[in-house]
């Protein structure tokens, strides 16, 4: 079965499956090119905007090192992938029941240099946050640049992800993940498709 919205084609029930047996999923040119390139220069047209991840209510924190710029009604081509995700939440909530219900999400920047230790998107299941996402927007990309998803899937297994372009990584918010030194400036897209409760449960 494919997906009707938008222009993307992808497996959905691949995609279903992967989440239920593995608890994380790759959807490969994810959008048309055109939009592609629009989101990438939506986002490098504000790439003054962005401030440091690791700067949260005046604490710096240790583990990451990216900047980030959160989407919100003025960054329009962003809402489009938005969409997308709102779309395909409604499809987990189907299969899942997991009672998604908003997107939050932000414009990504790792400098050269620059990572995200071992973490969860949602510890202690307190941020109500369901399925995680990150969208790779760069033109092209080497597998000695850096910038990989490192992640544990739900059963305990290792799995290391390329950033490649128009790829997009969906995962459970509870698996443990980092991003591995980046070698090269990576522009991602990360959102969390969240739920007014924890959805998954061991």
């Amino acid at each position: 079965m494919q997906p009707e919205y938008s222009n993307c084609e992808f497996d959905l029930d691949r995609v279903l499956d992967d989440l239920n047996f593995k608890g994380f999923s790759l959807i490969d040119q994810l959008h048309p090119l055109s939009l592609m390139q629009k989101l990438t220069n939506e986002c490098t047209q504000h790439l003054n905007a962005f401030r440091e991840a690791q700067i949260q209510n005046g604490v710096v924190s240790q583990i990451r090192s990216d900047h980030i710029l959160w989407i919100d009604d003025q960054l329009p081509i962003a809402q489009q992938h938005i969409d997308v995700l709102h779309a395909l939440g409604q499809e987990i909530n189907r299969a899942f029941y997991t009672g998604i219900q908003n997107i939050e999400a932000h414009y990504a920047r790792y400098n050269a240099g620059e990572f995200y230790a071992l973490h969860r998107d949602n510890p202690q299941q307190k941020n109500h946050r369901v399925i995680s996402s990150v969208y790779y927007l760069h033109q092209t990309w080497q597998d000695s640049w850096g910038g990989q998803l490192r992640l544990e899937d739900k059963n305990g297994e290792w799995h290391i992800i390329q950033p490649r372009p128009n790829r997009l990584v969906i995962f459970q918010s509870d698996l443990l993940h980092e991003v591995l030194m980046s070698h090269q400036q990576r522009l991602s897209i990360t959102a969390w498709l969240r739920s007014a409760s924890s959805a998954w449960s061991s």
